[in-house]
């Protein structure tokens, strides 16, 4: 039976090339059956069924060039998502603590007498992406092995003197300080500083991309160690953290093809993609998530997108159609952060709204349910980023990058942990550490 296709020979997305077709036959018979499950049962079935044989060809060692791009989902599936070890309602009113007294700590030291200010948001909307971390996956150096290496984000700091403060390691004095070197003598840091507090810190960071950069080299030099007999450190980890904003400099992406190339199963990366630096949107008419995994799997990284939280689960199960999945990757991040502190009524009819079947799926919500739902990020579910962390720990042969969509904003003790609240932080002045 002759093809009613054409015959490719051109290179297209390095799927195809100048090779003659041995079987033309049974090529049309494989691209007939494609259009026909086309059109039965639409594009997004056709596309689900295509990735599953890649995924199978891999699977079976045949090698084909890697999807740059995938659809704007998690890319661990709710059903393959590991049971949470630890106890989700202590760690939550820990996390609670923690978050009020680094909240109350920047804004005390923002008081008129004062006045020096810091950062509150970065870690307001990555602290469940340190906590999860640091309550189930870091190993330190006083146990058996050589413990891991943590380049933490410099704008969470706050966070991890908060921790320190709730683990009695620092006094209330000091968290009463920050950013006071000079003028107190109990003072913190802006940002991690090792030469300041030796004993806190053992990496500095925010300048420049100094984080992202040393962390490749780290995790290098540790495989050289191992590898030439000197220290065996095979048992160490290197995390580090980022903005989305902070990806824009040169030493953050410059260097991410020498991870890869030397197969830095050791290296693992969190992106806060909170969509926000600090002058605004990170990519207003864009997708920073979409841009950012595209450029890792180029360079020949394991991406791992972390984006809902589990109130999505039971609307992309009902997305049979793919039509909520392609409403969510049409939808900018400067949309997005709009939804973040739009009405219920507002979401239902701009996101929902551009489609009856759509709008079916949220009947049975309600606008508040709605907002709840719109700010349910997957960097703010334990469960979830217990999920990627855990998969980037057992993947092999390459480095790891997780690229988590927060919230920029903060509210204590909820269900999603994540608001704007910049009326909340106007209370606090006056607010004591507790």
């Amino acid at each position: 039976m002759a093809s009613e296709h054409p015959r490719y020979t051109e290179i297209s997305d390095g799927l195809l090339g100048q090779v003659p077709d041995q079987d033309a036959e049974e090529t049309a018979e494989w691209l007939e059956s494609l259009d026909a499950l086309t059109e039965a049962q639409g594009e997004f079935r056709a596309r689900y069924v295509l990735r599953s044989l890649i995924a199978h060809a891999r699977e079976q060692g045949i090698t084909l060039p890697p999807t740059l791009s995938t659809d704007y989902v998690n890319t661990i599936p709710a059903a393959d998502e590991p049971a949470f070890p630890g106890d989700e309602v202590l760690e939550q009113k820990i996390r609670a603590y923690v978050r009020w007294n680094a909240a109350v700590m920047v804004t005390r030291a923002n008081r008129p007498e004062v006045g020096v200010g810091g950062h509150i948001a970065t870690f307001a909307s990555s602290a469940v992406l340190y906590e999860v971390a640091h309550n189930h996956f870091y190993k330190g150096k006083d146990g058996d092995g050589s413990g891991d290496q943590v380049y933490f984000q410099g704008h969470a700091s706050p966070g991890m003197y908060s921790r320190a403060y709730v683990e009695g390691r620092l006094t209330a004095d000091a968290l009463d300080g920050f950013r006071q070197e000079v003028s107190r003598e109990a003072s913190l840091p802006s940002y991690p500083h090792p030469r300041l507090m030796p004993e806190f810190w053992e990496f500095p960071t925010v300048s420049m991309g100094l984080g992202p950069i040393n962390s490749i080299y780290q995790a290098r030099f540790n495989r050289y160690l191992t590898s030439r007999g000197i220290k065996d450190v095979s048992d160490s980890r290197v995390w580090c953290y980022l903005g989305d904003g902070e990806m824009d400099e040169v030493e953050s992406l410059g260097p991410i093809g020498l991870a890869s190339r030397e197969n830095l199963d050791n290296l693992t990366w969190i992106v806060n993609c909170n969509l926000q630096r600090l002058d605004g949107p990170v990519r207003g008419n864009g997708k920073i998530v979409q841009e950012l995994e595209t450029i890792f799997r180029g360079a020949g990284w394991h991406v791992i997108k972390l984006l809902w939280g589990n109130e999505w689960d039971e609307l992309f199960a009902k997305d049979a159609e793919g039509l909520l999945v392609k409403a969510l990757g049409d939808c900018p991040d400067g949309q997005m952060q709009t939804y973040t502190v739009s009405t219920g009524a507002h979401i239902r009819e701009d996101l929902f709204g551009r489609d009856p079947r759509l709008l079916a799926m949220v009947a049975d919500k309600s606008d508040d349910e709605l907002v709840t739902l719109i700010n349910a990020r997957g960097g703010h579910d334990v469960k979830k980023v217990y999920a990627a962390y855990r998969a980037a720990t057992e993947h092999k042969g390459q480095p790891t990058v997780i690229l988590a969509q927060t919230v920029k904003g903060w509210k204590l003790g909820s269900g999603f942990e994540a608001r704007n609240a910049t009326h909340q932080m106007k209370k606090l002045t006056k607010t004591e550490i507790k």
